[in-house]
């Protein structure tokens, strides 16, 4: 399975190996965020650093794991590469999610 999750400081942080998220592990990756939070993981952070692509289908899977949330807690992403954050200004996702450069600075930010 491309993705992993380890707790650091209070927050899970979930791992994409894989350098396109297209609707090949959309799903999974939905299914995986589901499970996280249905185990009580409610603040999440997502390294996308490794992503180069991320077509509608990953958008969705990441915007129904911060509907599942509902308002709980806290999902950030972090690492987002250039043609990812493209994807995420022109659906304008950017004002949805909170979006920082690295997962450290993910943990850090309130």
């Amino acid at each position: 399975m491309p993705f992993e999750s380890k707790i650091d400081a209070g927050h899970t942080i979930v791992s994409i190996d894989e350098t396109r998220l297209d609707a090949s592990i959309s799903e999974p990756l939905r299914v995986y965020l589901f499970d996280q939070i249905d185990s009580g993981s409610d603040n999440l952070v997502i390294d996308l650093s490794p992503v180069r692509f991320m077509d509608s289908s990953g958008l969705g899977a990441l915007v129904a794991a911060l509907k599942k949330m509902g308002g709980a807690g806290s999902m950030k992403l972090a690492g987002a590469q250039p043609a990812v954050m493209d994807l995420f200004s022109l659906t304008s996702m950017d004002k949805l999610f909170t979006i920082l450069p690295t997962v450290t600075e993910a943990i850090g930010e309130k």
